[in-house]
């Protein structure tokens, strides 16, 4: 499959996942819902490497990047995620990924000395501007309800979905160290999300959480959608790009979702994006274009990893 259908796959599962989750809250702690959805998901990719005939045991090498890719991708991300959005809309909650496109050069300059263009500087710096006038208005909100006595319910769903921005792109570089070990994407994914679910449950069950099963129909929907198609068959197509592009040019991704999840919001939501707030989805998109008409970076190579492991 070419790599700009592998984007837009992602780029539509993931744009409407954020919704998905809203309809995980309220009857079941997120954590739990994180192990659920992450749980059934990583059963499923299992299920379909045995099917496939292949080994599903990996050596320990490979297994302590990949304990610690799902506690950036599948454990901190998530957690963080669904719990902001119990203060958050979930299109605000997707836009906040956008920073991604910021997060991510810079933790690749860290982990592998990549450069970072003034392109890539400046894209990054008009999805972050774009970013701030999608926020502006709430932000001001928040801040005069905690002079005012509130408890600032906003501010905190904002700081947990900017953390599990930074855990995605710290669990991005983690991907490109998975590689070097295995090329089986769909083997090495469901051991990630095998170990993020157990760090979560654990989390769960030391913080007093409640593992219950809920009845109703919606939560079944919400949750079956994000595991099977959002963290299973959107994955697959966002890890592969990583291997294709570098995590630079696929963490793009994560600036188109929030216009279709702000679209999904304004029906299912009821929510309503002021003149500032489509500036600065168009500011987004804008950035997006542009990063993807660059030249991509250069791969990170089996070798350069190695010395710089």
């Amino acid at each position: 499959m070419s790599s700009p259908i592998l984007f837009v796959i992602a780029s539509l599962i993931w744009g409407s996942t954020f919704y998905a989750i809203t309809l995980q809250l309220g009857e079941v702690a997120p954590a739990v819902s994180v192990v659920y959805r992450f749980g059934l998901a990583a059963a499923t990719l299992f299920l379909l490497c045995a099917l496939k005939g292949q080994k599903l045991l990996l050596g320990w090498k490979v297994q302590r990047w990949m304990m610690l890719q799902g506690f950036f991708t599948f454990g901190l991300s998530y957690v963080c995620t669904y719990n902001s959005e119990q203060y958050l809309v979930s299109a605000l909650v997707a836009v906040l990924f956008s920073l991604m496109v910021f997060w991510n050069p810079i933790f690749n300059r860290l982990a592998f000395g990549q450069r970072i263009t003034w392109r890539v500087w400046a894209a990054g710096a008009v999805a972050v501007f774009g970013t701030v006038l999608l926020f502006f208005h709430s932000i001001q909100q928040a801040w005069t309800d905690i002079l005012a006595g509130g408890q600032g319910h906003f501010l905190l769903g904002l700081v947990l979905a900017l953390v599990a921005t930074l855990a995605s792109s710290a669990g991005n570089v983690v991907v490109i160290k998975v590689r070097e070990h295995s090329g089986n994407v769909m083997l090495t994914m469901a051991w990630s999300m095998l170990w993020g679910t157990m760090m979560v449950a654990l989390f769960a069950l030391l913080t007093g959480q409640h593992f219950s099963m809920p009845h109703g129909l919606p939560y079944w929907g919400g949750l079956l959608y994000p595991s099977l198609f959002g963290s299973v068959i959107a994955f697959h197509c966002y890890f592969t790009l990583i291997a294709r592009i570098g995590s630079q040019k696929a963490v793009y991704i994560g600036v188109v979702t929030p216009v279709i999840s702000v679209l999904l919001s304004m029906q299912l939501e009821n929510f309503r994006p002021g003149a500032s707030e489509w500036l600065g989805m168009v500011l987004c998109l804008a950035s997006v274009a542009w990063a993807l008409r660059t030249p991509a970076a250069p791969s990170v190579q089996p070798t350069a990893l190695k010395k710089a492991a």
